[in-house]
């Protein structure tokens, strides 16, 4: 799907939703926790922001996450959209647009399929880190506010500085 410039589509429930990319004052902690991530990422994945779609088959959607880390394995396809199932970690940076979608939809769904969900609170300043997934959704949670630090479990196993946040 084409969208305008600045906006990015995911499809939820069979809908395409379209939504403006992330804002500029995102940039800065995108890049420290993507920084910061690449070094502890699984062999052979890859750490990106770059919008691509990922498809969760089972609830019907496709979700363009705005950081993620990937087996690199699932972009050697000529489709649009990557596995799911490559994901390690997924990491969303709200906004009062996608706050709800970020903490609810998204959790729910993530929270069965990708190992490590981080959602960066921009607004409350704090960042939280979802683990464990089920069938049931996640497992483990643990929120902390920017300017401590946060530890991101296996497959990772490291510490994340939010000061930069």
């Amino acid at each position: 799907m084409d969208t305008p410039d600045g906006f990015k589509a995911e499809l939820i429930r069979g809908k395409s939703i379209v939504s403006p990319f992330s804002s500029l004052r995102c940039l800065r902690s995108m890049r420290a926790l993507r920084e910061q991530l690449k070094v502890h990422a699984p062999e052979g994945h890859i750490t990106e922001t770059s919008p691509f779609l990922f498809r969760f088959p089972a609830a019907e959607r496709a979700y363009g996450p705005d950081l993620f880390v990937a087996d690199e394995a699932a972009f050697e396809d000529d489709g649009r959209h990557a596995d799911s199932a490559a994901l390690s970690l997924v990491a969303e940076f709200t906004s009062t647009s996608t706050k709800d979608v970020d903490r609810h939809e998204k959790l729910e769904v993530y929270g069965q399929v990708v190992p490590v969900y981080l959602v960066a609170d921009m607004r409350a300043k704090e960042i939280t880190c979802f683990c464990e997934p089920s069938p049931h959704g996640y497992r483990s949670r643990k929120t902390v506010s920017f300017g401590e630090e946060l530890h991101v479990p296996e497959p990772f196993d490291c510490t994340i500085d939010t000061t930069g946040f």
